[in-house]
């Protein structure tokens, strides 16, 4: 009764509208009363007597509003009333909503009914924490993914991006991070999915087992820029409220592409001049407000843990975006389509891959361990040429004929199923008995 009292205290009086002067594209220009609006402030434009559609203020040009609608602009009409609705959006989420699939609005579109109202508003464009009022990250987080837990080991409040190219395995690997963590809550927002592969997603990959502690925000390719955008903040959004409750919330978005394209549409429709491979200044201003908005929360709070997965383009993991995100995370995994062509997922390149937080975050008793593993298929990775020609002469090198043995064995402790879970201590003890076998 108190939240819904603050919202009747928020409610105007006065009804504020302008009206549709053209339409460019999915770009709206409104005429009327533009000093009640502000960017990011949301209206509703008339398409119908009755009808509207919700769409949201991207910039001025001259006396008019820029704004893009959350939905297709067929029926919108020169003229048609564009009512001011509110300075920012909000979701009411709660524990309610575990299990559910919601849609960029925060709407259900799972078909179970109207989803719990929650006491407190989550902004969905927040600030991220001060720097000066985190905490520092936790302890290790056990993912259940051998190759993760023991070579890339990630600490409670860390981000972590995902870096591969279509058809490589993300959406798998991120289906068993979301049922294998140890955390309690996870928000997985899909942004830019296939429609196609969003029932596979949860059905198959994350299973009524994983469902039941997550939240999926989904915004397929066919929507809006703007909607896929929007999937984005509200996963960060929901991931902020249940840290602020205290809880350890995994949070993953696939992919952070996707939502810095979205951003690059946006842009480009509000008239920002194009910059590297036609993304506008504003994509690289909104990455890291959406990145840092995960990790380490304020004492008394829990934390966020940031799994983001970055579609490379063409395979080349230098282009802006992964470039951009790569610098901004506490670390990066790449998956490799070479890995995935030889049947071994997860895909991951141990060698590419890094965890900042390493060494502190890697049981110090199997540290060596896990250097001397690292080497060992340095060791192989530098000579694979040779030896697969047959040019190598067994004999020629100790370290090199170690690598050798060991390169089966390490193969296959890298090689997971996506319904095989493994503890972070099986996994060190798993490594430790195999460099010991040589």
């Amino acid at each position: 009764m108190a939240g819904l009292a603050n919202e009747v205290e928020r409610l105007d009086g006065v009804v504020t509208y302008g009206r549709v002067a053209s339409l460019r594209g999915l770009m709206i220009e409104i005429a009327g009363p533009i000093h009640a609006m502000q960017v990011g402030g949301l209206v509703d434009v008339e398409i119908a007597p009755g009808r509207s559609i919700g769409a949201e203020v991207v910039g001025f040009s001259g006396d008019r509003a820029l704004v893009m609608p959350f939905g297709v602009v067929e029926g919108i009409r020169r003229g048609a009333r564009a009512v001011v609705r509110a300075a920012r959006g909000g979701v009411r989420p709660s524990a309610g909503w575990l299990g559910r699939v919601v849609n960029a609005l925060g709407e259900p579109i799972d078909g179970r009914g109207p989803l719990p109202v929650g006491p407190s508003v989550a902004m969905l464009r927040n600030d991220p924490p001060p720097a000066h009022a985190r905490m520092r990250v936790g302890a290790p987080l056990d993912l259940g993914v051998r190759v993760l837990n023991t070579f890339t080991t990630c600490c409670r409040g860390q981000r972590i991006g995902i870096f591969a190219g279509s058809g490589v395995g993300k959406s798998v690997l991120l289906s068993m991070l979301a049922r294998n963590a140890a955390s309690d809550v996870a928000v997985i927002g899909l942004v830019g999915e296939r429609g196609r592969e969003v029932q596979e997603f949860l059905q198959e990959d994350l299973g009524p087992e994983g469902l039941a502690r997550s939240i999926v925000v989904v915004a397929t390719s066919d929507e809006p820029a703007l909607m896929r955008r929007q999937a984005a903040y509200l996963t960060l959004a929901l991931a902020e409220h249940f840290r602020d409750e205290g809880r350890e919330v995994l949070c993953m978005i696939d992919s952070v592409t996707r939502f810095a394209m979205a951003q690059r549409e946006i842009g480009l429709a509000a008239g920002e001049p194009p910059t590297t491979r036609g993304y506008t200044p504003t994509v690289f201003t909104e990455l890291p407000r959406l990145l840092e908005r995960a990790g380490p929360g304020e004492a008394g709070q829990g934390n966020i843990t940031g799994l983001f997965t970055v579609l490379v383009d063409g395979d080349d993991h230098n282009e802006p975006v992964a470039d951009a995100v790569r610098g901004i995370l506490d670390g990066h995994v790449v998956m490799e389509r070479a890995i995935a062509e030889r049947g071994r997922y997860p895909a991951v390149n141990v060698l590419k891959s890094v965890s900042r937080t390493m060494p502190r975050s890697c049981d110090p008793a199997y540290w060596p361990t896990v250097q001397a593993a690292r080497q060992a298929m340095a060791t192989f990775a530098d000579m694979e040429e040779l030896i697969r020609l047959g040019a190598y002469r067994a004999g020629s090198s100790a370290e090199v004929d170690g690598a050798i043995r060991l390169n089966g064995p390490l193969e296959e402790f890298l090689r997971q199923g996506k319904e095989e879970s493994t503890s972070l201590g099986d996994g060190y003890r798993r490594l430790a008995e195999i460099m010991a076998s040589t």
